[in-house]
């Protein structure tokens, strides 16, 4: 920042510097066109370094990014509980030969946000009607607000493992295959495995999985030398049913990989027993750890909430969600600090009847209900999404970014 450049009149720059830091990032948008100088601050990397420094945890911006349908098309969202603010992100280069890109995993690290892989349909395939896996790899930067392009990965794939390593600017992805929305069953399936280093900005295969799988949910347990690279569920191999219609065959197990010994993997048994469940529900990871050093991981099945207990192999009911979804309709699930997010949507509600909302009928809410699984309690909110933004948690990919 160029020194001409004031941001707080008669204080050093270094001390107004700091005070803007204490600005919730939802509010940077709309202060940026109070002055030059500010929109240049609010843009730039310092900020967030300022805020990663100074700030604990608690006191950081956590929000939600939403990816409603294929970024390069729809407009994502970052989304801001703590003041129910909502703010639209660019879209993704365009592909002209490419289209209906879904199953993609998104995730962060820092103040960027990454979208890796998908399924989608290439013109310049044959058949034009049969998706393909896609190994293009972007990443976003808060601070510059711009897509860049970086190194595909060595195989594509979605609907598969992914996962990042913060302390060293690491991501892991794992199996995946090209299983479209459009087509709940059928595709293929892999049992690659791949480690991207940021600052290389290169991509290396490690060993592959014991089987093939896709439709599975991968986490990081321990640190340093104790770290391990956890894939669970997903689904391998079909049958016909009746001669015809193709039935996948869904894991109860999971698989980890000990990331020091070179990769190799060991199986852990089943995780339920017949009768239990069919498959694994939603997944995710508390940053908190016990004792132990072991994350709280947690499965979003039905109305439901599990929690995942290490030493026995098993899912133990944790929770209920006070409030069903409707009929036809489906949850988000997210990890948000040391929180448990469940997100539906009301169609055509009068929210005065629901705290913390306004008066407003007819209209399309999100209600989040909220669980700490600390004190074993539960607390909901009420935000209206944007007007232009289709939600349907069946399909759409969220993540979570702290800023």
């Amino acid at each position: 920042m160029a020194e001409t450049l004031t941001l707080i009149p008669s204080l050093p720059n270094d001390l107004a510097a700091l005070i803007l830091s204490y600005i919730p990032f939802s509010h940077h948008a709309r202060l940026k066109s109070t002055c030059k100088s500010w929109r240049i601050f609010l843009s730039s990397k310092t900020v967030f370094s300022l805020r990663a420094a100074n700030f604990p945890p608690s006191r950081l911006s956590h929000l939600i990014a939403i990816f409603p349908e294929d970024p390069s098309i729809t407009c994502p969202y970052l989304f801001d509980p703590e003041y129910l603010a909502w703010h639209a992100l660019p879209r993704m280069p365009v592909n002209p030969h490419v289209y209906a890109l879904c199953n993609f995993a998104s995730l962060s690290l820092g103040w960027h946000l990454y979208v890796l892989g998908g399924s989608l349909f290439d013109t310049r395939s044959f058949p034009m009607d049969r998706p393909s896996p896609s190994s293009v790899a972007f990443r976003f930067d808060l601070s510059s607000f711009a897509w860049n392009q970086i190194s595909p990965m060595l195989m594509p794939r979605g609907s598969f493992a992914c996962t990042a390593i913060s302390d060293s600017n690491q991501i892991l992805v794992a199996g995946g295959g090209s299983r479209h929305t459009m087509f709940r069953a059928a595709g293929s399936r892999i049992s690659s495995v791949e480690r991207y280093d940021i600052e290389k900005d290169e991509w290396v295969e490690l060993d592959g999985m014991p089987c093939f799988r896709a439709g599975c949910a991968g986490f990081v347990v321990g640190s340093e030398e104790e770290r391990e690279f956890w894939v669970m569920g997903g689904y391998g191999e079909s049958r016909t049913m009746l001669g015809v219609f193709p039935v996948d065959e869904y894991y109860r197990d999971a698989v980890v990989m000990k990331l020091k010994d070179g990769g190799r993997w060991k199986e852990v048994g089943d995780m339920w027993e017949d009768g239990e469940r069919m498959r694994l529900g939603k997944i995710v990871v508390l940053d908190e750890e016990d004792d132990h050093g072991v994350p709280g991981i947690f499965m979003l099945d039905g109305n439901d909430i599990f929690r995942y207990i290490m030493a026995s192999n098993r899912w133990l009911k944790e929770s209920c969600v006070p409030r069903k979804a409707p009929h036809d309709s489906s949850f988000g699930f997210v990890a948000l600090n040391g929180e448990l997010l469940v997100m539906t949507l009301l169609q055509g509600v009068d929210t005065s009847q629901i705290r913390r909302s306004r008066n407003r009928k007819g209209n399309t809410l999100l209600y989040l209900q909220i669980y700490h699984p600390g004190k074993k309690t539960w607390r909901s909110l009420v935000a209206m999404p944007p007007s232009n933004c289709t939600l349907d948690f069946t399909t759409a990919v969220m993540c979570t970014i702290t800023v």
